[in-house]
């Protein structure tokens, strides 16, 4: 099986220079963030950060401080480092995660690959970028695309020299995502308004003079939708990929939503479920890049998010009808052949 990268290969170089700015709402003031971190020096790091963003700190302490009985506003951003997960600190998560999901902000959370599962289970209404084991260039980058995604009315009227200032910033920002991910483009970078980096060719209609009846139409898609094909031949093309890697750069092929998704196809056919870490080791890409290939994905339409339903604190990732369906017809094309595909 191969193993989960930590950290990439790519070191940025985090000068003086390397801040954001101009992070206020439609009146003027910065915007809000609040830290919860049990480690000292990862807090200090945290909050020197924001300082240098430009944002206001609302709260800044101990994952215990998180579970205050009457918390205060926790501001537009929130950042959490929970390396280690015990009670407290998934109960605070949780927390976070309901009130920051209400409250329309958006969260940070920083863990370890060990606590992957167990974040991901606790998130599951506010949308976070989670970070595996993340270095402060890492942190940094995210806190530049919680900036991107604030909505516009949330930001200040710049003046022309604002405005170079903060591209020139965003695409620093991109730059240094682009390398650590070892992507040419990234999906936070896409242009307000585009179409997704991910789409689906719909099966051509069977011409019928009669529409059928809404009672009868799911099953004649299902009818009409290939099976999908021995996991036995999917787990073997997957072999067969990651072979490569042990006569060349593994970078050289990476292409995590493909692998991805073969790994899914042959876990659905198989009925066995997959956790976030594991799909996030069968992308052969480090964890945080997977998760953010695996939120494209979601948003796409090709992954959903299914809850245990025997244990709320485990959750997992699933094929799409959608995507279940595109898959069967591409190994149906691909027929005998499919054997031979790297």
């Amino acid at each position: 099986m191969t193993q989960m990268q930590t950290t990439p290969d790519f070191a940025p170089d985090l000068s003086p220079d390397f801040t954001y700015a101009l992070a206020a709402d439609s009146a003027g003031l910065p915007l809000a963030v609040s830290i919860f971190a049990d480690r000292d020096g990862v807090r200090s790091e945290m909050r020197e950060d924001v300082d240098a963003a430009g944002f206001a700190l609302r709260e800044c302490g101990s994952i215990a401080r998180a579970l205050d009985a009457d918390p205060q506003p926790l501001g537009e951003v929130v950042m959490l480092d929970c390396p280690e997960l015990d009670g407290e600190s998934l109960a605070a998560l949780a927390r976070l995660d309901s009130q920051v999901a209400r409250s329309g902000g958006h969260i940070i959370v920083a863990t370890s690959v060990d606590g992957l599962d167990d974040v991901f289970a606790c998130c599951a209404q506010s949308d976070p970028q989670i970070l595996v084991n993340p270095r402060r260039a890492d942190r940094i980058i995210a806190l530049g695309r919680m900036l991107a995604r604030a909505p516009g009315g949330r930001v200040r009227e710049l003046s022309e020299d604002d405005r170079m200032a903060l591209l020139r910033l965003t695409e620093q920002v991109n730059k240094i995502a682009e390398k650590l991910d070892g992507f040419s483009s990234q999906p936070a970078a896409a242009q307000p308004g585009s179409s997704s980096a991910f789409s689906f060719t719909e099966a051509p209609a069977t011409p019928s003079s009669t529409a059928p009846s809404v009672d009868t139409s799911e099953q004649l898609v299902r009818n009409m939708r290939p099976p999908l094909p021995d996991p036995r031949l999917v787990r073997k093309i997957i072999q067969q990929r990651q072979l490569r890697a042990r006569f060349f750069d593994g970078d050289l092929f990476a292409d995590p939503a493909w692998d991805m998704l073969l790994d899914l196809t042959a876990a659905r056919v198989e009925h066995v479920r997959v956790s976030v870490t594991s799909l996030c080791i069968a992308s052969g890409v480090p964890p945080t890049t997977a998760l953010r290939w695996i939120s494209q994905m979601t948003d796409s339409g090709l992954l959903e998010r299914i809850e245990d339903e025997t244990d709320r604190r485990r959750a997992f990732i699933q094929l799409t009808d959608k995507a279940t369906d595109a898959m069967g017809r591409y190994f149906h094309e691909l027929g005998k052949t499919a054997a031979q595909v790297v």
